[in-house]
């Protein structure tokens, strides 16, 4: 008597998802391009729930990259500290900020003076970036209609000075 083995098709589809699955989890669930960025303060802003790590950020190519979860800062002049994230991450309820709301950044408190929405092209960022009388804090990100790739028409302007 001949004992012929049937292919069973559903017992291999589970073997093959099973050891995939092992391998995907031995490689780790963060994906390849995750980026490690060091933290040098934190962000904190009461009125709208906000808590961030931030990481200082270099100009590159004229360029500053902004990380995807967290805030990233940049300081050209001793008086002006900019900051920017994401606004369908870290920043999602920026637009929900107000005049006089209180932010502390790395144990400094600053009071909100003006919000304001640019078209992206009619930003002059040496004009962002300028020297101030005044310790101020510069907060932009995304606003206006998405353009995919995290950029959107406008941006959010919040500014802030110290108290």
């Amino acid at each position: 008597m001949e004992l012929k083995r049937r292919f069973n098709f559903r017992r291999v589809v589970s073997i093959i998802y099973a050891l995939l699955f092992a391998i995907y989890i031995a490689v780790g669930l963060q994906p390849a391009d995750a980026v490690q960025y060091e933290i040098s303060g934190e962000l904190k802003i009461p009125a709208i729930n906000l808590v961030s790590d931030v990481t200082t950020l270099k100009l590159e190519d004229h360029k500053l990259n902004t990380p995807d979860t967290i805030v990233g800062s940049y300081i050209r002049t001793p008086s002006k500290i900019f900051l920017i994230g994401h606004s369908s991450t870290v920043f999602k309820n920026l637009n929900q900020i107000k005049i006089n709301d209180e932010i502390e950044y790395n144990n400094k408190f600053y009071e909100v003076v003006n919000t304001e929405i640019f078209k992206k092209d009619d930003i002059d960022m040496t004009e962002v970036l300028a020297s101030t009388k005044r310790n101020t804090l510069i907060i932009m990100t995304c606003a206006g209609i998405p353009m995919g790739g995290h950029d959107a028409t406008h941006r959010l302007i919040v500014t802030a000075l110290e108290k």
